[in-house]
């Protein structure tokens, strides 16, 4: 089955945060995870994907960048966005189905906006979607803390489905590029 590695808004500033926000939960874990998939990618020949933010350090500069800790294949295609939905007015979608891709997983920031929106997305779009379960952050609400929002999502995004396409969420301890949704069909 072919798929790919999507590294959603992993962006210097976004992580590290600014003056008017703050950086995101257990940031270092984050990279440390991120990274390790990443790697687990590679072993696999499997294509790792960016998303930028537009939004982020206005879309411009050092704090645009994905952020500087983060093992960037030199090989791997970067998609920018303007909107929340990493699928709306970008050629992710387009590259996906032209490599005929059919399981993504899913990692980056942030969690109940730019994750959420993803996870959703895909599996309208035709995928399965694993979204590891410690590859994803974000920072404090006005109504929960990160932890609270990273817990609710991990429970609700797993099962989400589609009819046909659904998520599941998965540590990154696990293989997760051996695809397990079958088993839940």
């Amino acid at each position: 089955m072919k798929q790919a590695l999507l590294v959603i808004d992993a962006q210097q500033e976004l992580l590290d945060g600014n003056k008017e926000n703050e950086e995101v939960y257990q940031k270092e874990q984050l990279i440390q995870t991120i990274n390790n998939v990443i790697g687990k990618a590679m072993n696999l020949d499997v294509p790792i994907l960016f998303v930028r933010d537009k939004d982020v350090a206005s879309g411009e500069g050092k704090g645009f960048l994905v952020h500087k800790d983060i093992n960037v294949p030199d090989d791997s295609p970067v998609f920018d966005k303007k909107a929340t939905n990493a699928f709306y007015g970008t050629d992710l979608l387009e590259f996906l189905r032209t490599n005929e891709m059919k399981h993504l997983v899913i990692m980056g920031c942030k969690t109940e906006h730019c994750i959420d929106s993803a996870v959703r997305m895909a599996t309208v779009q035709g995928f399965d979607v694993t979204l590891v379960k410690e590859g994803h952050s974000t920072t404090n609400s006005k109504t929960l803390n990160a932890d609270q929002i990273i817990a609710h999502h991990n429970e609700i995004l797993h099962g989400h489905y589609n009819v046909d396409h659904f998520s599941i969420v998965r540590s990154a301890d696990e293989d997760v590029f051996k695809p397990i949704h079958d088993n839940y069909r």
